[in-house]
Order: C-alpha cells, then structure tokens, then sequence
C-alpha cells in the first residue's frame, strides 16, 4: 500500500506526520511520499517536494514563488500517474491542495482531507470546490460540520491535533527543565518571539517584534529575550540580526521555548492555540503587505484574527495589525501580562478555550478512516 502524503506549512507538517505514526501502525508495511518537511520525514515519508519549496505566506508574497509552487504540483501529480497510491492526505494549505485534489481526482486517487480550511471565515465558495474535490473531509473543529451540510462530503470532526501534542510537551517539559535545556537564566523573566513558519512572513515580522522586544525590555531591564524559528525556517534566513539586538535564536525548539517563557509575542495563526493549551500568557502583532491586508480586509469579515478569540467569542489576547501594530503598545500590554490581574485572567480564559478543542484523539481518528477509505479501495 502507498499513500501520498502532503503538507504546506510547518504546522501541518506536524499534525500529518501523527497521522503517518498512527496509520504505519495500523497497517505496517505502508509506504508515505510526497511533500513535507522535517516532521514527516522523521516519521518515514519519503520526501519528494521539501516543505521549505512551498511554505510562503500572504497574497502578494506568493507570487514570486509560482514558478515553484508549479513544480511541486507537476511532482505530486507525476507521483499519482506513475505509482498509484492508494490515499492521498492533503492537510490544510487550500492554495496549494485544492488544485493538487483536482489532479489527484483525475488519475483515481482517493483523497482524505485533513484540516479544513477556513471557509468559515472567508472564501465560502470553497465549500462547493472542497466537496467536489475530497472524498472525505476530517475537521478539527465543531461546528465546521455543521459547515458542509447539504454538500454531500462525509465531514467527521476528530478533535484537534494539537490537545495531544501539546499534552505530550506539558508531560516532558517544566519550566525549570525547559530553561536548562535551553540556557536560559531561571530567575528572570523571559519573553519568547514566534514570527511565523514561512521565510517571508519572518522577514516581515521580525524587525516589528524585535522593535516591541527592545520597548519591553527598556521597562523591564531583565528581560531575556528568545527568538524562536520554526523547523521551516534557519538562523541564516534571519541573519544578520542588526546590531545591538540582545537576543538569543533557538532552532528547532519552540516548544521548550514556549514553556520556558513567562509570556509569548506571536503573529495570528497555529501558535496562539499552541500557546494557549501550554497555558503561556502572550499577546499578538503583525503586519502583512499593505496590498495583502487591504485585500483580506475586503474579504474576511471577523472580529478577530486570533483563534482563541474567535473560539472564545470574546478579547482574551491583545491583538495588534497593520497600523495597530505600534510597539510601544504592544510592549505595554505584553508588559500587564508579566504579572497582576491580567495575567491571572488571560490564563483563566485560555483554560476555557482549551477545554472547547475538544479531547484528543485526533490522529488516531484520522488514521482510522484514512484505513477505512484504503480499505474500500482494495475492496473495489
């Protein structure tokens, strides 16, 4: 049995290779190829496309990147013609997979999609192209199900993937043990900086967040400050830090650096929930190219960017964009979060947020109907 494998970011990565573990051990033997990077290779995947290819943020960022996005494609496509797989997992990443599903579809590969987009938020006329284009849809959250009614897509929700990823961290990791595995000092406060997974929205992100580290630090003359790269991003991608910059770059480790951190500056996306079920107070800033933002501004109508908010229904995180995005106020409010009242109230509603993912599971829930869709495939 084969299965192509397919992953467009460094989140995803992560949640297709617990899939990957989860289904090799329910049907040992099974061979993975496809696109991915450093997470689904250690989990066996032959890697055809490497992740770093194709991990590009934002609407006008992209387009200088086609030419390899065509590639990865063509690749993937030439992978379905000539070997057959008997499954492909597509997770997340819908510029890159909804195209890809077409092609996929057409040489007869079934296709599990895992990680639904967010056509909740914007694009709803991807829900008529995700159901002609999957087999079979596995969410992540509730009320996505609800979504897809009258489309004719089997939708199962199987929780989200990251309640037993990050209860695995919480198990291995302490803040006194994080710190040491990291050199960090245990008796002053540490500020841990996550500006994203693809190595453009880093460059845009970075100098925004070292500018509201240096404001912090000026109020609070301790502070250590953690620069955190995604497995999709090196040091030589932010190098050279300017000067002057106290900053200490971690690779490869963000998770011990989140727990080691008394408080998280992120941009929106997968890290606030990371960040969230870990129980790190944090705050958010960004800013996208202008084209980028007054585009998504037209097209996206929600209250808040960041995911705890949205589930939440209400501003537990600060969050900060475009021209909000000013750093003596965001230093200001990562500052309240150090300690006092609203420390202690971010951490009581990030709980409740926590509890509405739902318990874990997910992979395993994945895999199963990955095995019964692989199934059925023999059977035919």
């Amino acid at each position: 049995m084969r299965v192509l494998v397919s992953a467009g970011d460094a989140s995803g990565d992560g949640h297709a290779a617990d899939v990957v573990r989860a289904l090799a051990a329910r049907r040992p033997g099974t061979r993975f190829v496809g696109l991915g990077g450093s997470a689904l290779e250690a989990a066996g995947v032959e890697i055809r496309v490497p992740l770093r290819d194709v991990a590009i943020g934002g609407l006008v960022e992209v387009l200088g990147h086609v030419p390899r996005v065509f590639r990865a494609w063509r690749t993937l496509e030439a992978i379905a013609r000539d070997e057959t797989p008997d499954l492909a997992l597509l997770v997340d990443a819908p510029d890159l997979h909804l195209p890809l599903a077409r092609r996929l579809r057409r040489a007869g590969v079934p296709v599990l999609y895992y990680v639904s987009p967010q056509v909740w938020a914007w694009r709803s006329r991807r829900i008529g192209t995700i159901a002609a284009r999957a087999d079979r849809l596995a969410v992540i959250f509730p009320f996505e199900v609800d979504v897809f009614a009258g489309t004719g897509l089997r939708v199962d929700f199987v929780g989200h993937p990251l309640v037993d990823r990050l209860s695995a961290v919480r198990a291995r990791w302490q803040r006194e043990t994080a710190r040491a595995a990291l050199g960090l000092p245990a008796d002053r406060p540490v500020l841990v900086l996550l500006p994203g997974s693809r190595r453009n929205e880093v460059r845009r992100m970075l100098p925004l967040h070292l500018a509201i580290a240096a404001r912090l630090r000026a109020r609070q003359p301790g502070l250590v400050t953690v620069l955190a790269l995604a497995p999709t991003v090196s040091a030589v991608d932010v190098e050279p830090l300017p000067r002057g910059v106290d900053v200490r770059v971690v690779e490869g480790r963000g998770y011990p650096a989140m727990v080691a951190a008394d408080l998280a500056l992120t941009k929106p996306g997968t890290t606030t929930l990371e960040l969230c079920l870990l129980g790190t107070p944090f705050a958010v800033a960004g800013r996208a190219h202008p084209v980028s933002a007054a585009v998504m501004r037209r097209l996206v109508q929600l209250p808040s960017w960041t995911l705890p908010n949205l589930l939440a229904g209400a501003p537990v995180v600060p969050e900060f964009l475009q021209r909000q995005a000013r750093p003596e106020r965001v230093a200001a409010a990562l500052e309240e979060l150090l300690a006092g009242p609203a420390r202690a109230l971010q951490l009581e509603r990030l709980a409740g947020v926590s509890r509405r993912l739902g318990p874990g599971g997910a992979a395993e829930r994945t895999a199963q109907i990955a095995e019964e869709m692989m199934r059925g495939r023999v059977a035919a």
